[in-house]
């Protein structure tokens, strides 16, 4: 009996235990549901407002532009982002973009986006003259909490009106040339298209509203049939003149270079520190830098020649250096090892031999935009000489110089050398228009800087129509106090 009593209430304080637990846990899980219904309840009815920005500012509106926005809520997320002009009481949608809820229990929206908003006012009816643009960000909370910016625009859907003052008559395969136009109000965006070729424009000291662009074809460039003037106004209107240009192909020069081991075994070594993933035979690792670190070599140039700068820093020709031309401006090399072909490549520049270690000087005054080791042309410099002209001096036994210095025309930047892919010490010169290789006689020519270029922007006041016999000169009017 006592047993069985025992076993009795070890069976009731059992269940009574039981009941208990189940009794805490529904009581935890309450609490939690209440936690995370709290937590949902103050993510969906919080107060915050977006934080909303606009990364340039617009003062026109009327053709295709874009509007760079950052917005942020950590809280709800971003729910919609709208843009819309106001005229007269009227409201013209521009952009309306809405993001999917992600939770509901958590943050629904992203909590920072950036977006550049392309809008287009053309077609709307609106018309010219005042309206606002307006930018509202809204949240996901309950509320959805929002927040508008504002801005005074002016309507203006007519395009600017560009006229082409000058442009290059005539243009050869690695030739210059420049291109003189003015418009008929600010222009945002502008330059001359050659076929799909921008050359970006700056404004001309001392002439409001007009421009200047220069412009170059590669060695071995087509003709160009499609070249004009663009431009862009400040309400994204735009408008195109056109120009012709008369081309001239140039003379193809050939040159032979025999590869010895010799020259194999004196380099080779050099470019495996910098290009250490080269492999093969000595034949195979030139090819390699011969055809891959040169490709990568150009590119670099085209990045240094884009930081230009807005103002022409250069006056008159350009300086050569003294000493005998080794090599031209496209000579087309093809390269042998043991008789047998094995590249072809093409010079884009010109190498002047004086002697070892020769003072290297500014061919005119300019920035250093790189003044460091790069593949084939060994140590180099280039120099800015704004609006897009460019020098380059490479194969240099000593840099002289550094990036950021504003150089002087003829002064001292390095020593001649034969780093890089050199067999002998000298100067390798190139001259270029926004990134193109281009033949340097021209720049070195006075005659071609003043009839193509110089006379042209500052043009030679007429001379004084001659006297006639007994006339005098005009004697200014007597004035006499009131």
């Amino acid at each position: 009996m006592i047993k069985q009593s025992r076993n009795g209430f070890g069976s009731y304080f059992r269940s009574s235990n039981a009941r208990e637990l189940g009794r805490l846990a529904l009581i935890a899980l309450s609490m939690l549901a209440a936690v995370g219904i709290g937590a949902a309840f103050f993510m969906l009815l919080e107060f915050e407002h977006p934080i909303v920005s606009v990364g340039k500012e617009i003062k026109f509106v009327g053709g295709a532009m874009e509007l760079p926005v950052q917005a942020a809520d950590k809280k709800s997320g971003i729910r919609q982002i709208t843009v819309s002009l106001l005229q007269n009481g009227t409201v013209y949608p521009l952009f309306d973009r809405q993001y999917p809820r992600q939770s509901w229990f958590a943050q629904a929206g992203p909590a920072q986006v950036n977006e550049t908003i392309k809008m287009d006012a053309k077609g709307l009816g609106l018309k010219e003259g005042a309206a606002e643009l307006l930018l509202a960000v809204h949240d996901f909370s309950l509320k959805r909490n929002s927040t508008e910016l504002r801005f005074p625009v002016t309507v203006d859907s007519a395009p600017p009106i560009l006229t082409v003052e000058h442009a290059q008559m005539h243009l050869q395969q690695g030739g210059s040339g420049m291109v003189l136009y003015s418009s008929s109000e600010p222009l945002a965006r502008h330059g001359v298209m050659m076929e799909k070729t921008f050359f970006p424009g700056f404004p001309l000291h001392g002439k409001d509203k007009t421009y200047i662009a220069y412009i170059a074809l590669p060695w071995n460039g087509e003709k160009p049939e499609n070249t004009r003037v663009v431009g862009e106004d400040e309400a994204g209107n735009e408008a195109q003149a056109a120009f012709a240009v008369h081309f001239k192909k140039a003379r193809e020069k050939h040159d032979q270079i025999e590869i010895p081991d010799s020259f194999l075994q004196k380099k080779l070594p050099e470019f495996q520190q910098y290009y250490p993933e080269m492999k093969g035979t000595d034949v195979e690792k030139y090819l390699f830098v011969n055809q891959k670190v040169r490709v990568m070599n150009a590119a670099k140039i085209a990045e240094a020649c884009r930081n230009t700068a807005a103002e022409q820093l250069w006056q008159d020709r350009f300086l050569r250096m003294p000493g005998a031309g080794r090599a031209g401006y496209a000579d087309q090399r093809t390269y042998y090892y043991k008789g047998k072909e094995i590249d072809q490549q093409t010079h884009l520049g010109i190498d002047i031999a004086s002697s070892e270690r020769a003072e290297i000087r500014a061919a005119n005054r300019g920035k250093v935009v790189f003044a460091e080791y790069l593949g084939i042309y060994g140590n180099m410099i280039i120099l800015d000489h704004g609006q897009g002209i460019s020098s380059l001096y490479s194969h240099l036994s000593k840099i002289e110089t550094a990036v950021g210095k504003m150089v002087e025309k003829d002064a001292i930047i390095g020593r001649s050398g034969m780093s890089g892919m050199a067999a002998g010490d000298h100067l390798h010169f190139s001259m270029l228009v926004h990134g193109i290789f281009v033949t340097p006689v021209e720049w070195w020519d006075q005659h071609w800087i003043d009839v193509n270029i110089k006379n042209i922007i500052s043009p030679k006041p007429a001379p004084a129509a001659p006297k006639a016999a007994g006339e005098q000169a005009a004697q200014p009017a007597e004035t006499h106090a009131p």
